[in-house]
């Protein structure tokens, strides 16, 4: 199943569209796409959060997606999604248990129980 990052500004439920990420040694905020990952000392933001965003006395903002799209499934989302149900919906086809040797009275896996002589 697919889930929906939201906005990692408190209160706020919606949809996240952009990732932050601070560059503590240049004094720079970077605002770009969404992460496909939740990275640490990264914010998903949404839509508004991410058009009203300010940094500190000091610090650049850099921006690098000038508009921001909801991000849907990808084609690859849903092929890997329809894979899995099929595979789930294919009957199991167990194997033919190997016959018992001479001497031996039970296998599972790679153990056996051998009868005692005596």
């Amino acid at each position: 199943m697919i889930s929906v990052r939201q906005c990692s500004r408190t209160a706020c439920a919606r949809p996240a569209v952009a990732t932050l990420t601070y560059v503590y040694s240049d004094s720079t905020a970077v605002l770009g796409p969404l992460a496909h990952m939740a990275e640490p000392h990264s914010y998903d933001l949404c839509e508004t959060h991410s058009e009203r965003l300010t940094a500190p006395r000091g610090w650049e903002v850099v921006r690098l997606a000038p508009a921001y799209v909801e991000q849907g499934p990808t084609p690859d989302d849903l092929t890997a999604l329809a894979e899995a149900v099929r595979e789930a919906g294919r009957p199991k086809h167990l194997a033919d248990p190997e016959p018992v040797q001479t001497g031996e009275v039970a296998r599972r896996g790679h153990l056996r129980i051998l009868r005692g002589e005596g």
